[in-house]
């Protein structure tokens, strides 16, 4: 009889211990999980917290944005806005950012395309030189070859010009552009190309047919983060522009005088200047969702 009720007894206490040494690691799991959102939060309220302050300050008024202790609670206003929004003063610099940064888009496309399809797929002398060189580019300060790049442009003329402003961008987003590309072009076999040869189509028509939709994820990744780059630039422009090209992250320093700053409508304008590369990210992540699905089979 004793037997049997220790039988029964040790599968139960078995029992209960897993249970509770799932709890505890059921616990322990939400515990983790509890501090990676806790800093995460933390992390996130950190890094918006100076773009929520710019927007509370573009619908404060000037008694507003200096009170002090801050106000937090506030009658909104429009004002900021409607003065950025009806002079030259700020929409000149914004039409010069969007001309200059697509600009230096389509021109690093055109450039940055073929020889990021080069560099991954041909093989010839100096290569990894080539691709250092470009990368070196993007290595370099700004501060280091603004003057020299600043003197070339005096002689050649391209001071002050849309041009020239797009050609001093590649500094910035041609390689960014040829080494992403680049990589995701190596990690497609090359038995795609080949399959289009065998069909009689040319490396264009593999290209266009076929690599293009496959590297379109990566191809939307860059173009974002170049038009990011080029639009928020700001030691170029500061150097090479002039008053017929002055762009948006220059031209808001005119809010600021000597005798006062104009808080209201500057924040205003950092606020608008945030939209297109705002807008350009969701267009170019819904490139990549497509990019991601291209080739799939519907049933």
């Amino acid at each position: 009889m004793s037997t049997t009720l220790e039988q029964t007894a040790l599968p139960q206490s078995t029992t209960r211990a897993h249970v509770s040494a799932s709890q505890r690691r059921r616990r322990k799991k939400n515990v983790k999980h509890g501090v990676v959102i806790a800093l995460l939060s933390g992390w996130t309220v950190f890094a918006l917290a100076p773009i929520v302050w710019i927007f509370m300050m573009s619908l404060k008024t000037p008694e507003d944005i200096i009170s002090n202790p801050p106000k937090f609670f506030f009658l909104p206003t429009l004002a900021n806005y409607a003065q950025v929004l009806s002079g030259p003063e700020f929409l000149t610099p914004f039409l010069n950012s969007l001309i200059v940064t697509l600009g230096s888009l389509v021109l690093t496309l055109f450039i940055g395309l073929p020889t990021a399809y080069a560099l991954a797929r041909f093989t010839f002398k100096g290569r990894e030189s080539i691709a250092f060189g470009i990368l070196s580019l993007r290595f370099a300060p700004e501060l280091l070859i603004i003057l020299p790049l600043y003197l070339i442009f005096q002689q050649s003329n391209l001071n002050d010009t849309y041009l020239g402003l797009i050609l001093a961008y590649q500094l910035v987003t041609l390689p960014m552009l040829v080494w992403m590309l680049r990589s995701f072009i190596e990690d497609l076999p090359p038995e795609l190309e080949e399959a289009v040869a065998v069909d009689g189509g040319t490396r264009w028509t593999a290209f266009r047919h076929v690599l293009f939709r496959l590297i379109a994820p990566g191809l939307g990744a860059s173009l974002m983060l170049s038009f990011i780059w080029a639009w928020n630039s700001y030691t170029l422009p500061l150097v090479l522009s002039g008053r017929n090209t002055q762009v948006i992250t220059t031209g808001i320093q005119q809010y600021i005088s000597f005798q006062s700053i104009a808080w209201g409508p500057m924040a205003a304008a950092t606020v608008i200047s945030l939209i297109p590369g705002i807008l350009f990210a969701l267009l170019s992540l819904r490139w990549v969702v497509d990019g991601l699905t291209a080739g799939t089979v519907k049933g």
